[in-house]
């Protein structure tokens, strides 16, 4: 055997051994609220050098596991063991000293300090050259392309994600968690991601990896552990799973991952924009001469990285942000410059993407967040007096009709779960009976099941004639619902394609700005 051989023969054994060695022990968690048991008895454990995933639906436990193990709550029950030696942790500073880094789903980083003074940010030194020294090292050791002497708001989304891990890195941190790391990403920037953590993994450290898109947990995980209402349904491999499996795992019933789309016929425009700009909250165009129509009985799909003028093309379209020029037509009625309420008017359903600013209003009812949108019409008001008897009927029927789970149509609409206060959108939205459904990111924070029954009410409203416009920065969703892909980037439609010709490669290097 040469030399060589032996030195990867080697390397294979150390790797090998690497993996048995068990780095994170949590053993019998238990974390109490009241009213809810958030974690029951949880055991979780992570080896050296894999990536162990945690899936679960919203309400799992998840979270509030991670943060157990990060000092932001302390179990009731259970003991923790991290490389050898018993582990008690009450704060985040007290789990960074141990090795343990998170990295969040909203970057905890300053905008107007560069890469290297957010690294440096309390490790309570002012040698800003050091600290490049070894930050340009980290860099080109695990390939986190980025300026160490960027300012982070020049950054791009992908960018900022680097530096979190970067810190994380930078603090030798033996155990990273990552929640949600994909959420801002393209498919590209994904795949690269993926090899930076596989060399991470591969350097002995521990990596969790919380996530909800089940394609990547398949393609990312060596372990899988699914937590259902605060405990352990299973433990498995991609090898020994696949994604329908898992999915029963987390709902504890089977999933129909995809959603049936039967053929419909196209009619005419029902949504009509022409030439469309709106300037965003900072004083700059965020949507930049944008032409999208959308013809009834079809699900165009808007698709683009975060901040690219999504939101404010959305806000402009329901009345919610003036346009400075161009113009948008509903039902063949411009409704440029109108106010929501003459938008509704005009036959559009809004389900915004902040359910609970512009969707509903927390402190109410069910039933009076079912009321919100026709509550002066003569059904069911006279003479300035609602018409309550009407009123609760109608939102009775609503519920049961759209499978809002509430214990009665007089619980405060906060007391539901995101997927429930979605469901209680969508009815008020649709029982209108729109030409026109703008969702936007109509399934974000919401359980698997939940998401699921959108869909199914989404693709219901397009066999009824609607034309239906969905934004999302899940691009699975816009691969499963669109009959057309529109891709933003910095404020323009940069492309609209057919969905039987385009690829989840072409979209995302669309959605990064490249041309095909």
């Amino acid at each position: 055997m040469g030399a060589e051989t032996a030195e990867r023969a080697e390397d294979a054994e150390i790797a090998e051994i690497a993996m048995t060695e068990l780095m994170l022990e949590m053993r019998g968690i238990t974390k109490r609220f009241p009213g809810v048991l958030a974690n029951d008895s949880v055991d979780f454990d992570v080896r050296a050098g894999e990536v162990h995933t945690l899936l679960g639906e919203n309400g799992a436990g998840k979270s509030t596991l991670m943060k157990i193990l990060f000092g932001l709550y302390t179990a009731d029950e259970g003991t923790i063991t991290f490389e050898g030696s018993p582990l008690e942790i009450d704060s985040p500073a007290a789990a960074i000293e141990a090795g343990i880094g998170m990295i969040h789903q909203h970057f905890m980083l300053v905008n107007t300090f560069t890469v290297t003074e957010n690294v440096a940010l309390g490790l309570g030194t002012s040698d800003m050259g050091a600290v490049r020294e070894r930050l340009t090292e980290l860099v080109e050791t695990y390939s986190l392309e980025v300026d160490p002497d960027a300012l982070v708001w020049q950054l791009a989304v992908g960018e900022r994600q680097r530096v979190e891990i970067l810190k994380a890195l930078y603090r030798d941190a033996h155990l990273l968690v990552l929640d949600e790391p994909t959420a801002v990403l393209t498919p590209q920037e994904v795949n690269d991601f993926f090899v930076t953590l596989r060399q991470i993994a591969d350097d002995g450290r521990g990596l969790i990896f919380i996530s909800h898109k089940l394609h990547e947990v398949m393609a990312l995980s060596d372990r899988i552990t699914v937590l259902r209402d605060g405990r352990v349904t299973g433990s498995t491999t991609p090898a020994e799973t696949s994604r329908q499996q898992l999915a029963q795992m987390m709902v504890g019933r089977p999933v129909k991952l995809a959603p049936d789309k039967p053929p419909v016929s196209v009619g005419v425009p029902r949504l009509e924009i022409e030439g469309l700009s709106v300037m965003g909250d900072r004083g700059a165009l965020a949507v930049n001469a944008v032409d999208l129509s959308v013809c009834g009985g079809e699900i165009v799909g808007v698709a683009g990285v975060s901040g690219n003028g999504q939101r404010e093309l959305c806000e402009a379209v329901s009345g919610l942000r003036p346009a400075v020029a161009g113009s948008v037509r509903l039902d063949g009625r411009d409704t440029t410059g109108v106010s929501p309420r003459q938008c509704r008017e005009a036959g559009l359903a809004f389900v915004p993407e902040e359910r609970m600013l512009h969707g509903a209003v927390a402190e109410f009812s069910v039933s009076e967040n079912m009321m919100l949108l026709n509550h002066d019409s003569e059904e069911f008001s006279r003479l300035g007096f609602l018409k309550l008897p009407a009123l609760r009927e109608r939102a009775g029927r609503l519920v049961k009709h759209y499978d809002v789970k509430t214990p009665s149509i007089d619980t405060p609409t906060s007391a539901l779960s995101g997927g429930n206060i979605q469901k209680l959108i969508m009815a008020r939205e649709l029982s209108a009976e729109p030409a026109v459904l703008l969702a936007a990111q109509p399934t974000r924070g919401v359980d698997i099941g939940a998401a699921e029954y959108i869909h199914e009410r989404l693709i219901a409203q397009r066999e009824q004639g609607t034309a239906v416009l969905v934004v999302s920065e899940d691009l699975d969703e816009v691969m499963a619902l669109a009959d057309r892909v529109a891709v933003m980037f910095e404020g323009r439609i940069v492309a609209v394609i057919d969905r039987s010709e385009c690829t989840v490669e072409d979209l995302g290097l669309l959605m990064a700005g490249a041309q095909l």
